[in-house]
């Protein structure tokens, strides 16, 4: 089970319809697939999707520090010694979805070794998910109709919507119309991604009070310390934290500081090492918690499925596990099917994904 080789492959697939939200928009899927190779011939594979507007990285940055810094500093090790391999990638700063990527390669690599599913290695509680579908920025009528086309055709009855524009009454019509088309047949949370002042925020959440939400996500930024522990004083649904807790010392800091009562965990930020670690402080403080998305692809969309279906905790609510359906194309040979509003983990050992190679070598952009 040792580790020989660690392949960064960029890629690039277009989207149906650009993604837009308050801390940026995505034309194009410009993501890095990871393969983590073995001595056994195993080859363990993860996505890396780079958003540079949220934690600086990029695809070209991405390959990069995968090449010259990680694969030298792993190779060699077990895939046994994923603690080993977490301590080496922590001495380079940053570059948090790099090291998730390599993370969830190496456990890939290590449930196809052993025969067992990365969910079943890691907990093994369900097969199956809730899936929740970002609604991105767009007038009330097209994020209704937009909202109504996956419900028809995939069952979704969650829906978190991307607010944070000004003024607030853009986004807070949208929500009214989303709520008074499904009644109480969806449910409906906010995601700001740090678009608004609290001050903002709060009249906002006033605006939406008779709405029923269920979450409040990132509205405003957490480095407006005071303003932010305000607005989740005066907030009466759970205040998730998203972007602002990277690690576990985030989510002990924004959740003992007031800033935050329920937290996000995105696999393609903290692999499922750092995932397990996140998930386990959060249960132990009483947290709400999500599966979020960071607008995976199918590769991506897998691992996140399977650590969300390991635990019980995960799985209280909808998953955002549904972004994949706004790109033009996939990797997988088989692809990530939702039905009746959920999404099952693949079956068979590790992720349970194989790679399509003449999608790989269409859309790759290292040739």
């Amino acid at each position: 089970m040792k580790i020989t080789a660690v392949e960064a492959i960029p890629f690039a697939i277009p989207y149906v319809k650009t993604l837009k939200f308050a801390s940026g928009e995505v034309h194009t899927a410009q993501h890095v697939l990871v393969r983590v190779h073995t001595d056994d011939g195993v080859v363990g594979m993860a996505e890396a999707p780079p958003r540079p507007f949220t934690y600086g990285e990029t695809q070209a940055g991405i390959v990069a520090v995968i090449e010259q810094l990680f694969a030298p500093a792993l190779i060699g090790l077990s895939l046994a010694e994923r603690e080993v391999a977490h301590g080496r990638m922590a001495r380079t700063v940053g570059n948090p979805t790099a090291k998730a990527a390599v993370d969830m390669a190496m456990w890939d690599a290590l449930g196809r070794t052993l025969g067992l599913s990365v969910t079943e290695l890691l907990g093994g509680y369900t097969d199956r998910m809730r899936v929740s579908h970002m609604l991105g920025f767009d007038d009330p009528a097209k994020m209704v109709a937009e909202a109504e086309r996956i419900r028809d055709m995939h069952g979704i009855n969650t829906f978190k919507v991307k607010v944070g524009r000004r003024p607030v009454s853009l986004d807070t019509a949208v929500v009214r119309a989303l709520r008074e088309r499904f009644g109480d047949a969806v449910e409906l949370y906010v995601d700001g991604n740090r678009g608004w002042s609290a001050s903002e925020s709060l009249r906002a959440m006033r605006e939406m009070a008779d709405l029923g939400l269920l979450f409040a996500e990132e509205l405003c930024p957490a480095d407006d310390v005071l303003g932010r522990r305000w607005l989740v004083e005066h907030v009466d649904v759970p205040f998730i934290a998203d972007e602002s807790v990277p690690t576990p010392a985030d989510v002990t800091r924004e959740v003992l500081g007031g800033s935050a009562t329920a937290i996000s965990i995105k696999t393609a930020r903290t692999g499922f090492t750092g995932s397990a670690r996140v998930h386990h402080l959060a249960e132990g403080l009483g947290l709400e918690m999500v599966m979020g998305n960071q607008i995976d692809g199918q590769v991506g969309t897998a691992c996140a499925v399977a650590f969300g279906t390991a635990f019980e905790r995960t799985c209280r609510y909808a998953g955002e596990l549904s972004n994949f359906l706004d790109m033009s194309d996939d990797l997988l040979s088989a692809p990530l099917q939702i039905t009746d509003g959920q999404l099952h983990r693949r079956p068979g050992p590790g992720l349970g994904f194989d790679i399509d190679p003449d999608k790989l070598a269409r859309y790759r952009t290292d040739n």
